[in-house]
C-alpha cells in the first residue's frame, strides 16, 4: 500500500516539476548540454553557436527531467497525512497552463 501511495506521489510530483522546470530552463537558458548539429558534436553547459546554430532543446529536456526526478523522489518519501492535500489533477492542469506560457512566451511567432 505505501508503494502505491508514493508511485502515486512520484508521477504527479514529477509531471508539476517538469512543466514548471521546462519553462524555467528555457526562458533562463538552463541547457545541460549544447548541440552543435553542423559539426556533429556535444558540448556541456550552455555554448554559443560555432558553425551553425546551437541547439539547446536537448538540454533544456535533460535539465527538466532530472530536477523533476529529484524533486519527484523527494516527494514520494513526503507522509501520506501531507500528500493527501496535492489535487491529482494538478498533474495536468499544470502542464497545460505551461503550454498556455509558452503561447505567450512565443506569440512573436504566430504574429508575424
Amino acid at each position: 500500500m505505501i508503494a502505491v501511495r508514493s508511485s502515486a506521489n512520484f508521477v504527479i510530483t514529477f509531471a508539476i516539476a517538469f512543466a514548471v522546470l521546462y519553462v524555467l530552463a528555457v526562458e533562463n537558458n538552463w541547457a545541460l548540454f549544447t548541440y552543435h548539429a553542423a559539426l556533429e558534436e556535444f558540448a556541456f553547459l550552455v555554448e554559443k553557436q560555432k558553425d551553425g546554430p546551437a541547439m539547446y532543446w536537448y538540454g533544456w529536456l535533460s535539465t527538466a527531467g532530472i530536477g523533476a526526478f529529484a524533486i519527484a523522489a523527494a516527494a514520494s518519501w513526503v507522509p501520506e497525512s501531507l500528500s493527501k492535500r496535492i489535487w491529482p489533477g494538478l498533474a495536468w492542469a499544470v502542464p497545460l497552463a505551461t503550454m498556455f506560457a509558452f503561447v505567450y512566451i512565443l506569440r512573436g511567432f504566430f504574429t508575424k
